[in-house]
């Protein structure tokens, strides 16, 4: 009994000393998670489910930060203590101060390998880290990436000692002094432009493998050839001696099984009566995936799948509509900035993460537009579990041309060689990372005239590297003859001023209604919506005339629509949730019920 005493106040002072190193920063409004954060226990959950191993290490916590002049060798001493995954800009980083592109900013930690790890592989794992990162493990360099919406990893097996090891991380961000993608964020936030964000924004891990293993998984479904095809990438040269083996279960159920040799992809047979993936029932199948090598097993994951499949066909009326199974189906969403007042580019927890999406299915959408920026992995895991269909933007920066989104143009921007370079590897990371989430359905390579160059390139590269989704190819303008997609913009009111006849069409942004609740505001001056009101029932009122006008473009030709937005954001107060995401502001019953019409508008 005193033994146990004494172990409870070990750990209670192990607490203490923890807190007492990390409060929030600054005074601005917070979620109702914030003050839910353990700096002991961050963000816990298993970072990839889409690619799941039992055996992991969160690395996770209260880290060594310096904010240093760029150029320098790393420090002897810190500033002091930083909250990872949360970026040094932000207010659970529990530092909250500004990197400029003339600094760089530096981590350390140690850490210990488990013994139980003896005779492993050690992945080093980052789910992401804006912008360039070189990464040292006691002193020797394991490499580095340039990216920020990109989780990236590295063998560290050969740097590591007995007992204590440090890890040192130096990273630069320009923001939007770069050409790098950036997204919203910019060294001096104003209007639709955010706080910056530099660092870590998603967990840090470690995970022991053998020296053969698997790397990667690619998983494509075919609904009409009721096969599951299964790609998976070995850490192997050769292939000779190398077995994959796919079984797929529907609950506790195995439903299928196959296997493949020679490098060659697993394709599933599956059952006559296999259940489709829609928005009202996203059903998805766990896979295990098996490597085999001469007969021994020598590694083995979890995974999931789902059986759905996205593509265009003409109506009666000979308006191309988008098809979800086969069947037309509206896609209704919001604009999804995945902006937080205390952990800006991070969540607070995985609960607030998954409440965004949970009210989003309760106001009645199906759909997601993620705005200019790439979520953690987690999310789109709920997104696959929920049933929210995803169009995912690639982050824009850099320059780009005049807007000219009210006819078809020509003028294209010219970016540097390094540049274009950039943005091809990132945009393809990114597709690489989330392909085999069943949530995503369209690509959307650019964003208004944002940064936008070679749209006709980029756009038929990203349909041949991925021909299993749609390709918006600028939404909301410029506009060329090219994609699956003509995107229109146009605040506040729906409007459908352009339309073409060889493609779907939509409207990719409209609404924008502002409500400023005082108490939930990040500025207490400064906030605007594209058209203001002053309570709940007059947004709602407004939100319902529009909705209603939507209806009758749906009928035009309009195939989908993205409201803006899901939450307010910064100095924006036009979202559907308050930015502390403590008030629904629209009647929720009544959005959700036109929300559902708009979404059964098509169903036949």
């Amino acid at each position: 009994m005193k033994r146990s005493f004494t172990l409870i106040a070990m750990g209670l002072a192990l607490c203490t000393s923890a807190m007492a190193q990390w409060k929030p920063a600054g005074d601005k409004i917070m979620t109702q998670w914030a003050s839910e954060v353990d700096p002991q226990n961050v963000w816990p959950e298993y970072p990839r489910p889409i690619m799941e191993r039992t055996d992991w290490k969160n690395l996770n916590g209260l880290w060594n930060y310096a904010i240093a002049d760029k150029g320098l060798q790393a420090p002897t001493t810190y500033d002091g203590k930083i909250l990872v995954p949360f970026a040094v800009e932000s207010a659970l980083s529990g530092v909250g101060k500004t990197v400029t592109q003339d600094q760089e900013l530096w981590y350390n930690r140690t850490f210990d390998i488990p013994k139980a790890w003896t005779g492993k592989r050690i992945l080093l794992h980052f789910g992401a880290v804006d912008w360039k990162t070189d990464v040292w493990v006691n002193g020797m360099n394991v490499g580095g990436h340039v990216g920020g919406y990109q989780s990236f990893s590295f063998d560290i097996t050969d740097a590591l000692k007995a007992g204590s090891n440090e890890l040192t991380l130096r990273v630069w961000d320009p923001t939007d002094k770069g050409y790098q993608p950036h997204g919203k964020q910019v060294a001096e936030p104003n209007s639709i432009w955010y706080t910056a964000v530099t660092g870590i924004w998603q967990t840090v891990w470690l995970e022991p493998v053998n020296e053969v293993h698997i790397a990667a998984l690619k998983t494509t479904p075919d609904i009409d050839a009721r096969q599951l095809c299964i790609e998976v990438q070995t850490e192997e040269v050769s292939t000779r001696g190398l077995q994959v083996e796919a079984t797929v279960f529907d609950g506790n159920r195995q439903v299928a099984k196959s296997g493949a040799i020679n490098g060659q992809p697993i394709k599933v047979q599956m059952p006559a009566d296999m259940k489709l993936w829609t928005p009202d029932t996203p059903n998805l199948y766990t896979v295990k995936v098996r490597l085999l090598k001469n007969g021994k097993e020598v590694d083995a994951v979890s995974s999931y799948a789902a059986m759905r499949k996205i593509s265009v066909n003409k109506d009666e009326h000979g308006i191309w509509r988008m098809q979800l199974n086969n069947k037309d189906q509206f896609q209704m969403g919001p604009l999804d900035q995945g902006w937080w007042p205390d952990g800006l580019y991070t969540a607070p927890s995985d609960e607030a993460l998954a409440y965004d999406l949970k009210k989003t299915k309760d106001l009645g959408f199906n759909m997601i537009r993620k705005h200019v920026k790439v979520e953690m992995d987690r999310w789109y895991y709920h997104c696959d579990q929920m049933g929210i269909l995803v169009w995912q933007d690639m982050p824009s920066g850099d320059s780009g041309p005049r807007w000219q989104n009210h006819y078809f143009t020509g003028v294209e921007f010219q970016r540097s060689a390094e540049s274009e370079a950039n943005y091809r590897r990132e945009w393809k990371e990114i597709i690489d990372a989330l392909y085999s989430h069943p949530c995503i359905v369209v690509w959307v390579p650019f964003n208004e005239a944002w940064g936008q160059f070679k749209t006709e390139e980029i756009t038929e590269w990203t349909k041949q590297y991925d021909p299993s989704r749609l390709v918006n190819p600028a939404s909301g303008g410029n506009f060329y003859h090219t994609g699956d997609i003509l995107d229109l913009h146009n605040y506040p009111a729906p409007a459908m001023y352009l339309y073409d006849g060889s493609r779907v069409n939509v409207l990719g942004e409209y609404g924008g209604i502002g409500l400023a609740l005082e108490g939930h505001l990040w500025f207490a001056d400064r906030n605007w919506g594209y058209v203001q009101f002053k309570s709940s029932e007059e947004v709602t009122a407004e939100y319902l005339k529009y909705a209603d006008q939507l209806l009758e473009l749906v009928q035009r030709g309009f195939s989908a629509a993205v409201y803006t937005q899901t939450t307010d954001c910064e100095g924006e107060v036009n979202g559907l949730l308050t930015y502390d995401r403590k008030v629904v502001k629209m009647n929720e019953a009544q959005v959700r019920a036109k929300n559902q019409q708009l979404c059964r508008s098509l169903n036949k």
